[in-house]
């Protein structure tokens, strides 16, 4: 999925762009034209590009967590519908 970041607390990120490779708790590994770049997600908020061409913005701060831990948290807000 492609992503670009939007605004960080460190300037040297802001704009960086590039598809998203791995994640871990609090990193997102970006493949920018060949070269791995990790942005930390605490830092930052992203603008995702959605299949569909739709942009999405995210707060990193709401995603520095093991990918796994966030499935279980929106199963358990699906359950409560």
């Amino acid at each position: 999925m492609r992503v670009r970041v939007v605004r960080s607390a460190d300037p040297g990120l802001t704009g960086r762009e590039g598809v998203v490779v791995d994640e871990t708790q609090k990193m997102l590994v970006l493949d920018e034209g060949g070269r791995e770049v990790k942005v930390p997600k605490g830092l930052c908020v992203f603008s995702f590009t959605l299949p569909n061409g739709e942009e999405v913005e995210v707060d990193g701060r709401k995603t520095v967590m093991r990918p796994e831990e966030r499935i279980k948290i929106y199963e358990g807000h699906r359950a409560e519908r």
